[in-house]
């Protein structure tokens, strides 16, 4: 009798493990689907690396090809870490530090001169899920601003650093610091020589300041968890004076993210983008009026900051998937990719 006893609790003990089991399996299956029907379709990534005067007739089929194998680059990259699961704040981040390490635009490396001949570098990130933001303004020794700014948002209870501030603050976030002779290149000293020459016969060189390109570079990421983030950094203005600081540092005019609408980076002449306050001003429209990405981003481009004299351009993403590149310039570096993988990649304001 005991050890018919015994067999049947063993049976019994069996059965409870097995349900229990085969309970945890589907609790686990279930779980990993909902996680995985929580993920969006309609993830994406655009780049821009900057709007200005650019033309076939000026531009060679060398550089041309150049900056297009350079903008395809970057693009795929940022587009790998969304497929694979990454964040949008990850890809905006990594997007934008390739832009900075490359000579071709005005932003870390490539960045343009003051009057005084030196660098002063600006940056700003904001992250569409919690509105939190973080900017650096007029640094010199960093080498890739905008990580410089995701630091000030994560690790600070401020939104912008200044100057020597925000080095000694990235210095001991462990970013890297460079000698400013880092950013130099001969491009950009004989364009600020050039300017100088011009700038002697004129006592303001407004319009040079129209005929040049505005080397800003931006990323805005739609991510599979559906969060919004937006980067922008730049070199500013060649032969800027007096500690100029243009838009992109300022959170709402050169940058914006809301998972509500948009998130939007902004590479034009800055006076006119904080007047205007565009990249907020493209949110608000999409969230006040019910306007399209599109439709938001051509009023305040073509019909807002044109009116008062001002150009460039921007580039968005909605929280559906939808994007512009919207721009009054000539043309504007940019590139997208969608969750499907396919790639766009243009310079010329008629492509």
């Amino acid at each position: 009798m005991y050890l018919i006893f015994k067999l049947r609790s063993l049976i019994i003990l069996s059965l409870v493990l097995l349900f229990s089991f085969n309970g945890c399996k589907d609790f686990t299956y279930n779980q990993n689907k909902l996680a995985k029907n929580s993920e969006i379709e309609n993830f994406g990534i655009v780049i821009h690396g900057g709007a200005g005067t650019m033309s076939r007739e000026e531009m060679t089929k060398e550089m041309d090809s150049i900056y297009r194998k350079k903008l395809e680059e970057v693009i795929k990259v940022g587009y790998s870490i969304l497929k694979n699961g990454g964040t949008s704040q990850e890809a905006v981040e990594k997007s934008i530090n390739l832009m900075e390490d490359s000579s071709l635009f005005n932003a870390g490396k490539g960045a343009v001169l003051n009057s005084n001949g030196e660098i002063e570098l600006d940056a700003s990130f904001m992250d569409g899920k919690t509105l939190n933001a973080g900017a650096i303004v007029g640094v010199k020794t960093i080498k890739n601003p905008i990580s410089a700014a995701i630091k000030v948002m994560e690790n600070s209870p401020h939104v912008m650093f200044f100057g020597k501030g925000a080095e000694q603050f990235s210095m001991m976030q462990g970013l890297e610091i460079v000698d400013p002779k880092y950013f130099f290149t001969q491009k950009r000293i004989d364009e600020l020589k050039r300017i100088k020459l011009k700038e002697k016969k004129s006592s303001f060189i407004h319009d040079e300041l129209k005929n040049i390109k505005y080397g800003t570079v931006g990323c805005v990421a739609l991510d599979k968890k559906g969060n919004l983030a937006a980067g922008t950094s730049t070199g500013g203005m060649t032969n800027k004076k007096w500690n100029r600081i243009g838009d992109v540092p300022i959170i709402g005019a050169g940058n914006y993210a809301n998972n509500k609408t948009c998130a939007i980076s902004a590479t034009g002449w800055g006076e006119f983008f904080i007047r205007n306050v565009v990249a907020h001003d493209i949110s608000a429209l999409m969230e006040y009026k019910g306007l399209k990405i599109s439709e938001a981003s051509k009023i305040v481009i073509n019909e807002k900051v044109a009116k008062l004299g001002g150009d460039g351009g921007v580039i968005g993403i909605d929280k559906n998937g939808n994007i512009a590149m919207e721009m009054n310039t000539n043309g504007m570096y940019r590139a997208h990719m969608n969750s499907k993988g396919d790639i766009v990649v243009k310079i010329y304001n008629d492509e």
